[in-house]
């Protein structure tokens, strides 16, 4: 199927009313309104990150969206962290349309959700979840690879392997996550099965990121192996290697058990690192695709650059499936 800006067919596109099938991760510590709007306003969804945010201010982030756009977003809930009840309600009262819940058990909260006309998408890590996903009728998953950064899969499934599996087990739309942060990825995962692509680590480095400039520098200064999947313990993360990593990884080596672990990690060290920018103390959570970003650009500019080299990568695809068709029935005049 060929792409272009105006195609309705596509699920993602139709389900949220959005204009290019690119949606912008709820990352904490670097997903607040700005970025969301920013993303929004170019023509994917934009999602705030409620992980990081005390109640109140998430209502401040969703009424501060709603001023700077006019476009879908959403709020991206991870259900591992405190007041989810209260991120839940805020964001019932505040008339979101679109909630993505992750890190949790989708039959809690789906139903009340739909109950309110909000669409539902869970992030899932496998096969396995995806199934109960669409059993608690959510709208849409979203398939992340191990490759992500952040809250993980303990399956360390890679995201080329579990798209297809995802696809061939669910009917209803497939996002693809982990990886990605190109046009040409974002081809591949729709070649895989994906309806549409979810980002992450690309638009952590982006102008309107509220992660801290230490942050985003030490990324784009990574290169390949310098971020690993650690604290499988506990719930699994990949972060990038610094003073805090080796002493987890230590830890975790001479036998640290789980208790031991969360006593490391304390309260507060993704905001240190993140969003203080302690580059050493800090937890610094990234996915294996910010050793391949090596520039901070407008969120608008990001999403643009990635549709264009999604078509051109589609165009020249389609180039070569046509030199290998002619070849099989024998035209050898290309």
């Amino acid at each position: 199927m060929a792409y272009n800006s105006e195609t309705p067919s596509n699920p993602i596109i139709k389900l949220f009313g959005i204009r290019y099938p690119i949606i912008q991760a709820g990352m904490i510590w670097c997903s607040g309104w700005e970025l969301a709007s920013a993303v929004s306003n170019a023509g994917g969804l934009g999602l705030i990150g409620s992980g990081s945010m005390y109640p109140e201010i998430l209502r401040e982030h969703i009424r501060k969206c709603k001023a700077a756009t006019d476009r879908p977003f959403g709020v991206n809930v991870p259900l591992i962290y405190p007041d989810i009840e209260k991120h839940i309600e805020i964001s019932i009262e505040e008339g979101v349309k679109i909630v993505f819940t992750s890190a949790g058990n989708p039959k809690t909260w789906t139903s009340l959700l739909k109950s309110h006309g909000i669409t539902v998408v869970h992030v899932v890590s496998s096969v396995k979840f995806a199934k109960k996903s669409e059993d608690a009728g959510v709208d849409a998953v979203v398939a992340e690879g191990f490759e992500a950064g952040g809250h993980n899969g303990r399956e360390e499934t890679t995201t080329m392997v579990l798209i297809p599996a995802v696809r061939d087990a669910i009917k209803i739309p497939l996002i693809a996550a982990g990886g990605i942060g190109s046009g040409r990825s974002m081809l591949a995962a729709m070649a895989l099965g994906a309806d549409g692509v979810q980002m992450g680590t690309r638009f952590a480095l982006s102008n309107e990121s509220s992660g801290h400039p230490n942050f985003k520098k030490a990324v784009l200064e990574s290169g390949e192996g310098d971020t690993m999947l650690t604290l499988k313990k506990l719930t699994p993360v990949r972060m990038l290697h610094n003073r805090f990593f080796e002493e987890i990884s230590e830890a975790e080596k001479a036998g640290a058990d789980a208790d031991t672990l969360a006593t490391m990690l304390g309260r507060g060290r993704s905001k240190k690192g993140m969003f203080e920018g302690d580059l050493e103390e800090g937890e610094l959570e990234i996915g294996q695709v910010g050793g391949y970003i090596k520039e901070i650009k407008p969120a608008a500019e990001i999403v643009k650059n990635i549709w264009d080299e999604f078509l051109a990568a589609e165009k020249e695809l389609s180039e070569k499936n046509r030199f290998f068709l002619e070849q099989k029935t024998g035209d050898n005049t290309y």
